[in-house]
């Protein structure tokens, strides 16, 4: 049963509409479907009580930056007494296109800081990931620069729709589980225009 869904992100508002925040805007999506605040400080994070598909979940943004997330999902699970298999972690991803999303029950962290450091943490692959694809149509030449600037006004319809279909996905996971929400969600990014 999913218990719990961390956003992955960097506290700040420099940092609010940015790719690496992804994580962060799909936490304040869901809470905002239920009407609810993330605003509780608990576990090095802020947190929310939702409903999704009727059933309570706890939303989370770890205030400890990207690369220190595992930190506090870790104190969130045993302050809770969760297990790493009952929370969603979601993450940007580079290596996905803007438009696309990937929701596995376990998995690598691959090149993600913030998924290394919830691997380290908790030392375990063993849980359910959704990872936001966040190229652009072009080559990135400074992954850096570029996860922690501004999304650009071209972007910002495509990745309101991207936040919807996630929430979307999250709602098939809880409702019908996460085979059937894979097989629905994980299809390849939605046709776009140009977004030079």
């Amino acid at each position: 049963m999913l218990r719990l869904v961390v956003g992955l992100g960097n506290p700040g508002v420099e940092y609010a509409f940015t790719p690496h925040n992804f994580g962060f805007l799909l936490v304040d999506e869901l809470a905002n479907r239920s009407g609810a605040r993330v605003s509780v400080r608990e576990a090095q994070s802020l947190t929310g009580r939702v409903r999704i598909a009727g059933q309570p979940v706890m939303v989370a943004k770890p205030e400890t930056f990207m690369n220190l997330s595992g930190v506090a999902v870790r104190e969130l699970l045993r302050k809770h007494g969760w297990t790493a298999e009952e929370a969603l972690i979601v993450s940007d991803d580079l290596d996905l296109p803007l438009g696309t999303l990937r929701l596995r029950p376990r998995g690598s962290a691959g090149t993600h800081n913030g998924l290394r450091s919830v691997v380290g943490a908790l030392g375990t692959e063993e849980f359910p990931r959704l990872r936001l694809g966040i190229a652009p149509a072009h080559p990135v030449r400074d992954a850096k620069r570029f996860v922690l600037t501004p999304w650009k006004k071209a972007d910002l319809e495509l990745v309101a729709g991207v936040l919807e279909r996630a929430a979307a996905a999250i709602e098939t996971m809880v409702r019908e589980g996460l085979p059937k929400a894979m097989s629905l969600f994980n299809a390849r990014e939605q046709k776009t225009e140009s977004r030079d």
